[in-house]
C-alpha cells in the first residue's frame, strides 16, 4: 500500500475489516460456531435450554468426534489431504440440527443412530457426491436430508431459539460481513420471513408474530449464516447468489409435502446448491506449476498448466489448496486474483511474497515445475462493465493484479481507460510491459517521491508535495472521475481510504476489491 493512503485515519469498518481479515473464512466460522456451542453449555444450568450438560457433552463428542474420524478415513481411502477445518465445522452445524440425544432411562438408540449415520453421511459427501474434485451439495445438509428420508432421526434446527439470540445474531453477522455475503442473506431472509407472513396472516397470525417466529424461532438466520453462504457450493457471481437466496427462501417457507418428500431447511439448500453447481466453474481444476518470475523485489508471479480450461472472466479470483505440514491461522486455502486472460492457455496469479511470509507463500515459493495444486473456486464480481463506459482503474500494491486480465492484448484502446497505481517506489511497479502495452492512460504516485517509467504520468508533478490523495487529488488528477466507473483495489485499509476520496471527487459508480481473501 502506498504511505500517501496508510496515513488517512481507517474507519471502523476498515479496521473490522483488517482483525477479521486475519482469519480465513473457515477459522472464522469454525470459532464463531465454537463459541455459540459453549454458549449452549452455559444457557442449559440457567434454564434457558433444558437438555441436560451431559446429553449436549455426549452429542457434541458424537458430532464432533465422528465427522472428524469419518472424513480423515475417507481422505486415506480417496488418497486426499483431509481439511480438519472443515470437518469440524461440519460437526458442529449438525451439532445445532439435531436433537440432543437423551442418557439414561429415555435413552432412545435410533436417535443416537441417526446422528451417527447423519456425520458419516455429511463426511462422505464430500466424496462420493463430488464432481472433479468440489462437492456439489453442503455437507451437514447433505447428511441430514439423507437420514431423515431413512427415518432414524429428523432435524430440529434447535440453534433457532430465542436464548440463542444473544450470540448467534452478532456471530452470523461477523461472519457475513467477513465473506461480504450480507446482501445475499438479507435477500433470503427478507424473501423467507415474506413468504412465512404470507402464509400465516391469512390464518389469523398477526405480521409481528409471523415475523419473530421466523427469525427467533426458525433456522432462518442461523441457516443464512452458516450453510447458505458456504463458499464452495455458491455460483460465482453476485447476481446468481442473490437468484439463489431468493429460491432457497421460498423453498424454505413454502409447505410442501410429496409423499415421503416435505419442505425442510436442508432440503430447500441442496436444491440452491445444485443450481449453484449448473452455474458456475463445474468441480475443481488441477494445476501443473510451471515456473514464477519475480515482478518486483515484494511481488512474484506463479505460472501453471491447467489440466482442462478454467472459466474465469477477467477480474476474477481463484481460491488455490496449498497443502503444507503446518498450516498457520490463515489455513491453505488462499484466493488469488487471476492475472492471466480467460483464452490464456497459462493460469497466472501475482502474489506478494515480501517478509514475513506466511506458510502458504512459503509453499508458493518453494513449488518445483511439474508439481501439482487444486484450483478449487472461481467467483468475483471485479468485473467491467459491458460497453465502452470510461472507467478509472485504482490499485495500491497488490491491488494491481485482478487488473491484468482487463488490459491484457491492448483491450484498453477500445474503452477510455485510466489506471491510477499507487507504490512505494518505481522498483515496486509490478507488470510494466504488460501495462505499457495495454493502451491505457497510466498515473502513478510513488510513496518515495521518485519518478516512474516514462510512459507512466507522475501524479507528484501534479500535486503538491507531500499531498495526501484525497477527493480534491483525485478531481486534479482525473477531472471527469465523475463520468467514469471507478474500481478500486488493494487492502481493506487502503480501499476504504481511497473510496471515501473517490466519493469526495464526485464518484457515483465504485466498485472495490478488498484483499482480504477466504
Amino acid at each position: 500500500m502506498s504511505s500517501t493512503t496508510s496515513r488517512q485515519q481507517a474507519s471502523p469498518g476498515t479496521a473490522l475489516d483488517a482483525h477479521l481479515g486475519r482469519f480465513t473464512m473457515y477459522r472464522l466460522v469454525l470459532l464463531v460456531l465454537a463459541v455459540l456451542a459453549a454458549h449452549s453449555l452455559l444457557l442449559d444450568p440457567l434454564g434457558w435450554l433444558t437438555f441436560g450438560i451431559p446429553n449436549l457433552l455426549a452429542h457434541l463428542a458424537l458430532c464432533l468426534g465422528l465427522t472428524y474420524i469419518s472424513n480423515r478415513g475417507l481422505a486415506a481411502l480417496f488418497r486426499v489431504q483431509p481439511h480438519s477445518e472443515s470437518s469440524l465445522i461440519t460437526g458442529l452445524l449438525l451439532y445445532f440440527l439435531f436433537w440432543p440425544t437423551q442418557l439414561g432411562p429415555a435413552f432412545a438408540p435410533m436417535d443416537l443412530a441417526g446422528v451417527a449415520l447423519a456425520c458419516v453421511l455429511a463426511s462422505a459427501s464430500k466424496y462420493a457426491l463430488a464432481w472433479r474434485g468440489r462437492h456439489v451439495f453442503n455437507p451437514a445438509a447433505a447428511g441430514a436430508f439423507i437420514t431423515g428420508l431413512t427415518g432414524l432421526n429428523i432435524t430440529t434446527w434447535w440453534a433457532g431459539t430465542p436464548a440463542m439470540l444473544w450470540l448467534l445474531v452478532p456471530g452470523v453477522l461477523l461472519v457475513l460481513h467477513r465473506t461480504r455475503k450480507t446482501p445475499m442473506a438479507a435477500v433470503f431472509i427478507l424473501v423467507a420471513t415474506a413468504v412465512v407472513a404470507a402464509v400465516q396472516v391469512p390464518s389469523g397470525v398477526d405480521l409481528g408474530s409471523a415475523v419473530w417466529q421466523t427469525l427467533a424461532q426458525g433456522p432462518v438466520l442461523f441457516f443464512a449464516g452458516f450453510m447458505l453462504t458456504e463458499p464452495l457450493t455458491l455460483p460465482p457471481r453476485r447476481w446468481q447468489q442473490l437468484a439463489m437466496a431468493a429460491v432457497v427462501g421460498v423453498l424454505l417457507a413454502t409447505p410442501f409435502n410429496f409423499g415421503f418428500m416435505a419442505n425442510s431447511p436442508e432440503l430447500a439448500l441442496l436444491v440452491g446448491n445444485l443450481l449453484a453447481f449448473l452455474s458456475g466453474q463445474r468441480g475443481s481444476v488441477r494445476l501443473l506449476f510451471s515456473h514464477s518470475r519475480s515482478l518486483t523485489p515484494t511481488t512474484t508471479e506463479f505460472v501453471f498448466r491447467p489440466q482442462r480450461p478454467l472459466r474465469h472472466a477477467p477480474g476474477q479470483y481463484l481460491e488455490l489448496d496449498l497443502p503444507h505440514a503446518k498450516p498457520d491461522g490463515r489455513g491453505r486455502r488462499r484466493v488469488f486474483s487471476l492475472t492471466s486472460p480467460p483464452d490464456a492457455k497459462h493460469v497466472k496469479i501475482g502474489v506478494g511474497t515480501a517478509d514475513p511470509v506466511s506458510a502458504a507463500k512459503r509453499k508458493l515459493l518453494s513449488l518445483k515445475p511439474g508439481e501439482e495444486l487444486t484450483a478449487t473456486t472461481v467467483a468475483g464480481d471485479f468485473v467491467l462493465p459491458k460497453g465502452s463506459d470510461p472507467v478509472l482503474l485504482i490499485a495500491a500494491g497488490i491491488g494491481i493484479t485482478p487488473y491484468l486480465a482487463h488490459l491484457s492484448g491492448g483491450v484498453a484502446r477500445e474503452r477510455d481507460t485510466v489506471l491510477l497505481y499507487l507504490a512505494r517506489s518505481a522498483s515496486e511497479l509490478a507488470y510494466a510491459a504488460e501495462l505499457q502495452d495495454s493502451g491505457a492512460r497510466i498515473v502513478a504516485r510513488l510513496g518515495d517521491g521518485s519518478a516512474p517509467p516514462d510512459f507512466i504520468e507522475d501524479a507528484g508533478a501534479l500535486l503538491a508535495p507531500g499531498a495526501r490523495l484525497d477527493g480534491h487529488a483525485l478531481k486534479r488528477l482525473v477531472p471527469d472521475i465523475g463520468q467514469r466507473r471507478v474500481f478500486i483495489s488493494g487492502s481493506p485499509a487502503s480501499v476504504g481510504s481511497l473510496r471515501r476520496a473517490a466519493r469526495h471527487a464526485g464518484a457515483r459508480r465504485i466498485h472495490v476489491d478488498s484483499f482480504a481473501g477466504y
